[in-house]
């Protein structure tokens, strides 16, 4: 790879911008004294202050991927992890809920709400051709507990809809109601705590809820 040409740009900031080297280093704030020792090539900038320099000639500093386009940073305010950092920007994060390697043969094992796969190769094959741009934005509604409710909810309608296309297939039933789930709050704990087990031991309904 060339060396990035540092003297050369930051003439060309001034060409463009008509300025002096004293009248661009006022405007974006850098001594003199810097500005002319790295358009001399005796020192090197912060890609913070030369991005000042180019703004205060009316240019700004941008990053092409390998087809040139204009790589847009990576989301700050992304889903994080139990201790508030950042997932690792090269993997594909998830919902906790979504491929859970834990269970009760890891008791000691807390489902996460977001996680990913260590492992790059397995990476790739979940991956695909498709690269996700981006890493999963915090949303209502995406909390372990809201997830498996939704999942109940759409049980349910779904178990209601084959009800009604049975009846409509073979006319009246005498039963009065299609479905009815009795699953008791603490479905919703086993679910959070990431067990095999689709219903707590004390459940009587057993309902198909997956």
């Amino acid at each position: 790879m060339d060396a990035f040409p540092l003297p050369g740009l930051l003439r060309r900031l001034r060409r463009d911008g008509d300025c002096s080297q004293r009248e661009l280093a006022g405007r974006a704030g850098v001594p003199k004294a810097t500005l002319a020792a790295a358009e001399a090539g005796s020192r090197d900038l912060p890609v913070t202050v030369f991005a000042r320099l180019a703004g205060a000639a009316g240019a700004r500093v941008a990053v092409l991927g390998a087809d040139g386009a204009e790589l847009a940073p990576m989301d700050l305010d992304a889903v994080r992890d139990a201790a508030d950092r950042l997932f690792p920007a090269h993997l594909d994060t998830r919902h906790g809920d979504e491929r859970w390697w834990g269970g009760e043969h890891r008791p000691r094992t807390r489902q996460p709400r977001y996680t990913f796969d260590l492992d790059r190769r397995l990476r790739d094959r979940r991956r695909g051709d498709a690269v996700p741009e981006e890493h999963h934005a915090p949303t209502a509604g995406d909390s372990l507990a809201e997830r498996a409710a939704a999942r109940r909810d759409e049980a349910r309608r779904r178990a209601a809809d084959a009800w009604r296309t049975r009846s409509a297939e073979q006319g009246p039933d005498p039963s009065p109601d299609p479905f009815h789930c009795w699953c008791p709050a603490a479905c919703d704990e086993v679910e959070d705590l990431g067990r095999d087990l689709p219903h707590a031991n004390t459940c009587t309904c057993r309902c198909d809820l997956a």
